[in-house]
């Protein structure tokens, strides 16, 4: 289905109705939450509360839009028959939640036969919530966001992430020893959604990780990209699982070839 504005708009009202009340019920829950269960590896943990908020989720939507898709991080999968499709991450940045920290978002993206068309990232500990439509911009609890003015790339302050297997984090490690002196410094937060609208808040000037899904970047993406980002891949590619990099144009070249030479979209070589 082709959506309007005005569409967008509308989908984007549910999202936020439906991330506000997510972010509340996880944020009341956050103090004394138990592991629940492992993913990937021993320290890929899943909460009771993941699991909570993506099935208030599913329902929410599907109690609203009962035709439409839903795929979750936690294995939410509804097929639809409309076209449209919410993607959910009840809680990125799981670890923070589960130590108490601050920085972890409820993420809703809404696509439109294969686009996103409206996303929320809401961070409810520090009271922000994020909101974009395609062609409509992005905001921040109402304001509208802009990326950092452009810099070249060794006065950027670049955000980055790791992943959980011991493998792909030593070359992570080995990206990053060479990343750290070409740059003016890195952050790692521990939420690639709240690290992807720090870029469309200017609070960083660009962003790069391995091993993202599409609940990671779904809803951050369209944010940031609204704001004056660039988000993508390496070589033209789109947001993928390999790589997924946002910065402002001129820059976003900058850190993408340096990224290329030195495989950060790879896990290293393999063992032999």
């Amino acid at each position: 289905m082709s959506t309007s504005a005005e569409d967008r708009s509308a989908l984007l009202a549910i999202a936020v109705d439906i991330a506000r009340e997510a972010g509340r019920v996880a944020a009341e829950g956050q103090a004394g939450i138990d592991v629940l269960d492992t993913k990937s590896t021993p320290t890929d943990v899943v909460t009771e509360m993941d699991r909570a908020v993506e099935e208030l989720i599913r329902e929410r939507v599907l109690a609203r839009r009962p035709d439409d898709s839903v795929l979750g991080e936690e294995g939410a999968d509804e097929t639809g028959s409309s076209g449209v499709r919410w993607i959910v991450d009840p809680i990125d940045g799981t670890v923070n939640y589960l130590y108490g920290r601050e920085d972890w978002a409820v993420c809703i993206a809404v696509e439109a036969e294969g686009r996103t068309v409206a996303g929320v990232v809401a961070a409810p500990v520090r009271g922000d919530l994020y909101t974009a439509t395609l062609g409509g911009g992005a905001y921040c609890n109402g304001e509208r966001l802009a990326v950092a003015p452009p810099v070249p790339l060794d006065m950027a302050l670049v955000a980055t992430g790791f992943g959980y297997s011991a493998r792909r984090r030593a070359q992570q490690a080995e990206v990053l020893r060479t990343v750290l002196p070409r740059v003016r410094d890195i952050r790692r937060g521990g939420s690639a959604a709240v690290d992807l609208c720090g870029v469309a808040r200017g609070r960083t000037n660009a962003y790069y990780e391995r091993g993202l899904n599409p609940w990671d970047w779904g809803a951050a993406a369209l944010i940031a990209q609204e704001a004056g980002a660039r988000v993508g891949g390496l070589h033209g590619a789109p947001p993928n699982p390999d790589l997924t990099i946002a910065a402002p144009p001129g820059l976003f070249e900058e850190l993408h070839d340096l990224l290329a030479g030195l495989g950060a979209d790879t896990d290293g070589p393999e063992e032999g």
